[in-house]
C-alpha cells in the first residue's frame, strides 16, 4: 500500500476518538467519519508499518447506525467526531470500548458468575445544547471576514461556527455583538504567527440551573475599546452576569492567563450540582453537562458507600465539586488539587454551602498524599479523579500503604483507568462495579466511575492453642480463669484477630496484612 491507493473494504471497529477502522490484507485503515457497518471507498493518506490513515471518499453502503448530520459543519470541526452514529450506537460504542480497555489493558476479567459488574452507559433524553461552556477562538477566514467558530481537527485554523449544536443556545447571541463590536471599532483578532492583534479567543459559560451568563474575553493586551459600549450590549441578553477580560501575553497554545480584569458584575456566576451550590470564576474548573455530572456524582457517592463516619480523601478534587457531595455524608474529607485558583474556589464553595468537615491542600496529590499518610491521616475511602494522564504510580503506592476500605476512580480516559487498576489489582484490590456515563455525547471521550474493594480474604484462621508448662506456653493455673474471661469460637475470624491486636499492642493491623502472615 502507498499513499494515494484507493481500497474498498468495511468498516469493523472504532478507535478512541471515533475513528472508523477496517482492514485491507491484514493491515487496519483508520477512516475519520465512518462508522462501524459503513462499506466505504477510502483513499491511502499516510502509511506506517503495520497501520495507515484514510481519507473517506464514499460510503457505497452506509452502516444500518449511520445517521444524517445535525450541525452542517459536523465533519470539517473537530468537536463532534461521531455525530454521523446513531445515539444508541454510540452509548454501545463506548461500553465497548470502556470494557475493551479494562479487559486488554486492566487484565479486568468479566463474568455474570463472580462480577465484576459492567453496567450500560448512562446516556441522555436529549443529547444536544448540554454545553455550559465554549471558548471561541476569533479569527479572519480566506476572504477577511472576522469570523468565531472552532479549530479543525489537528489545525488551527477556525471554522466558522457560532450556533454549536452541542452548544448552549445563547452563543450565537453574544458572538453576534461581539463580532459586531470589533468590526466597528476596528479591533483586529489575535495572529498566532505574528503575535500581533488583540481578541484571541471567547469564553462563554452558563449555569444551568440558575440561566446566569457570563463572558470573558481572552486579549494579548488588558484594554478593550469602548468596553462599556459592548458591557451596555451584552446586559441586554437575559441572564447575562458576569462580564470580564483575561489577559494572556504569552506566546503560547494555553487559552487562559491568569490575570482577570472586570467589566461588569462580580465576576462570577453560580450553578448547583444537585442541592449544592458552586460559585464559577474565568478560571474555575467545572464540568460542562450539569445533567450527566449529577448522575456521574451521584454514581461515586452511592459507590463511596458513606456512613456518617469515614474520613475521605478527594484527590485531584479541583474547585471540591465531589467533595462537597461527600461531605454531606462523611464524617471529614479532605481534598488535594494542584492548581491555587481551584483550592480558593473549593474552600469558597464550602463556605456558601455552610460545609464545615472539608479541608483542602493546595498540590500535586502524588507529593501531598504521602506527607499526609506519613503524619498520620488516614482515609477509609478514597476518591480519584485524575486527569487523562492517569494517577502517579507514587500516589497508588501510597493508597495502597494506606489501604482505605474502598476506592472510588473517576477517570476521563479508559486506557489509563485500565493501567491503574491493574496495579491496584496485583497490589490488593478487585474491581468491583464499572459506571460508563456520556458526559459528551457526539464526541468519542467517555467518562467511567469504578469501584474498588479489597480482594476477599480467607474467612477464617485455624489456630493451634497449646496448654501447659513451659516457655511460651499458656500457664495451666491461669487456665481456668481466662476460660471464665474469655470463651473461644470455633472460627477465629480476621475480625477478631484485627481487635486483639490492637487491644494488646495498640495499633490497628489491616486484613491484607493477616493474610500475608497466613500465607
Amino acid at each position: 500500500m502507498k499513499k494515494n491507493d484507493e481500497f474498498i473494504f468495511s468498516i469493523d471497529d472504532m478507535g478512541v476518538n471515533g475513528e472508523g477502522i477496517g482492514h485491507v490484507d491484514g493491515l487496519a485503515l483508520f477512516v475519520k467519519d465512518a462508522v462501524i457497518g459503513d462499506l466505504v471507498r477510502a483513499k491511502i493518506m499516510k502509511m506506517q508499518k503495520n497501520y495507515g490513515f484514510a481519507k473517506l471518499m464514499e460510503v457505497i453502503t452506509p452502516s444500518p447506525d449511520r445517521v444524517a448530520l445535525t450541525c452542517p459543519i459536523g465533519r470539517s470541526c473537530g468537536g463532534c467526531q461521531i455525530q454521523e452514529m446513531s445515539y444508541p450506537a454510540q452509548l454501545h460504542f463506548k461500553e465497548r470500548k470502556v470494557k475493551g480497555n479494562l479487559e486488554h489493558i486492566g487484565n479486568i476479567r468479566f463474568s455474570k458468575e463472580q462480577g465484576p459488574v459492567f453496567h450500560s452507559c448512562i446516556g441522555m433524553e436529549n443529547p444536544w445544547h448540554y454545553r455550559n461552556k465554549a471558548q471561541f477562538p476569533i479569527g479572519r477566514n480566506k476572504e477577511g471576514k472576522l469570523i468565531a467558530g472552532f479549530y479543525a481537527g489537528r489545525t488551527h485554523s477556525i471554522v466558522e461556527c457560532e450556533d454549536c449544536a452541542i452548544g448552549i443556545r445563547e452563543n450565537k447571541e453574544i458572538l453576534d455583538i461581539i463580532l459586531a463590536h470589533l468590526e466597528q471599532y476596528h479591533i483586529q483578532p489575535y495572529d498566532e504567527q505574528t503575535h500581533s492583534g488583540l481578541v484571541r479567543r471567547v469564553l462563554i459559560r452558563k449555569g444551568f440551573h440558575t440561566g446566569q451568563l457570563m463572558v470573558c474575553l481572552i486579549l494579548n493586551g488588558d484594554k478593550l475599546k469602548a468596553a462599556e459600549v459592548l458591557c451596555e450590549k451584552l446586559r441586554e441578553i437575559p441572564g447575562m452576569t458576569s462580564i470580564s477580560i483575561n489577559v494572556n501575553k504569552e506566546k503560547t497554545n494555553r487559552i487562559l492567563g491568569n490575570e482577570i480584569i472586570n467589566l461588569y458584575g462580580e465576576g462570577y456566576i453560580t450553578d448547583y450540582i444537585g442541592d449544592v451550590k458552586f460559585r464559577i470564576s474565568p478560571l474555575s474548573f467545572y464540568q460542562v453537562n450539569p445533567i450527566q455530572t449529577e448522575k456521574l456524582y451521584g454514581t461515586a457517592l452511592s459507590y463511596a458507600g458513606l456512613t456518617g463516619e469515614e474520613t475521605v480523601f478527594d484527590l485531584y478534587c479541583g474547585v471540591g465539586t465531589i467533595s462537597l457531595f461527600l461531605a454531606r455524608q462523611a464524617k471529614r474529607v479532605i481534598g488535594v488539587e494542584i492548581v491555587e485558583q481551584a483550592i480558593k474556589d473549593a474552600k469558597m464553595n464550602a463556605s456558601i454551602n455552610g460545609i464545615e468537615n472539608t479541608e483542602f491542600y493546595c498540590g500535586a496529590a502524588e507529593e501531598v498524599v504521602p506527607e499526609l499518610y506519613r503524619q498520620g491521616l488516614k482515609a477509609d475511602v478514597v476518591v480519584v479523579d485524575p486527569p487523562r494522564k492517569g494517577c502517579d504510580e507514587k500516589l497508588l503506592d501510597t493508597i495502597v500503604q494506606m489501604a482505605p476500605k474502598r476506592v472510588v476512580y473517576v477517570s476521563c480516559d479508559s486506557a489509563t483507568l485500565a493501567r491503574d487498576l491493574k496495579y491496584l489489582g496485583e497490589h490488593g484490590y478487585q474491581t468491583v462495579e464499572v459506571q460508563p456515563t456520556d458526559m459528551f455525547p457526539m464526541t468519542g471521550h467517555v467518562e467511567t466511575v469504578v469501584l474498588l474493594s479489597h480482594k476477599k480474604p480467607d474467612g477464617h484462621i485455624n489456630v493451634k492453642v497449646e496448654f501447659g508448662e513451659g516457655e511460651g506456653k499458656v500457664p495451666l493455673d491461669n487456665i481456668a480463669k481466662r476460660a471464665e474471661e474469655y470463651k473461644p469460637k470455633e472460627r477465629v475470624t480476621y475480625k477478631m484477630i484485627k481487635e486483639y491486636i490492637e487491644a494488646k499492642y495498640g495499633f490497628k493491623v489491616h486484613t491484607a496484612y493477616i493474610a500475608e502472615v497466613k500465607k
